[in-house]
């Protein structure tokens, strides 16, 4: 398979930003995705520890995880994930959770052409507003705010999402989103 063929969307964003929904929209069109979460579930499944509804444990243990692995604790398997789809001859892949300038760094030297990545971006008080009203985990402002601040400091979330190839606005209704991605998703060649 040629390796112009191959293209990987990497989908970023803050917390609440709308990554999921994003994701939700290529996963419905048959392109198989890497959750980085999954992978972090996985090591804490394999240690033991139990998810706490309020996301709490994850975000302690991915932090630790990466302070005790390295950094790069979760990509490595990302990147491997991808290697065996392109392998069985996937040639559409999305990355869901990309996070820190650590992981960009290695996944923009493992795959230099084949990866865009895509921040999911709007406004901090309709994000934190849906943040608030979503069903599963919702945060109040406070918790919101603590999140970002984790994200950023502990995470290095900001990198990747500065440096995008492109930016997804997701201030309007799920329909604009999605005609948005679309159009988008055309122009870079990854849905015809």
């Amino acid at each position: 398979m040629n390796e112009k063929d191959i293209k990987i969307i990497a989908l970023v964003g803050m917390s609440g930003s709308g990554k999921s929904t994003a994701i939700e929209y290529l996963t419905a069109r048959g392109i198989p995705k890497i959750y980085f979460g999954g992978i972090i579930y996985k090591a804490m499944a394999e240690a033991g520890i139990e998810r706490s509804e309020d996301g709490v444990s994850e975000r302690r243990f991915r932090e630790q995880i990466r302070q005790k692995e390295g950094a790069d604790f979760v990509v490595k398997r990302a990147i491997q994930e991808a290697k065996n789809l392109i392998a069985a001859g996937q040639k559409r892949i999305v990355l869901d959770g990309l996070y820190s300038w650590t992981e960009y760094k290695i996944l923009r030297k493992e795959f230099p052409t084949e990866m865009t990545v895509i921040a999911v971006v709007l406004p901090k008080a309709l994000r934190r507003k849906r943040l608030a009203e979503r069903p599963d985990r919702p945060f109040d402002a406070q918790a919101a705010a603590e999140r970002d601040q984790s994200e950023i400091e502990n995470l290095e979330k900001g990198g990747p999402i500065a440096i995008a190839d492109y930016y997804l606005d997701n201030s309007g209704t799920i329909a604009e989103l999605h005609a948005h991605f679309a159009e988008l998703l055309k122009q870079i060649g990854f849905l015809k």
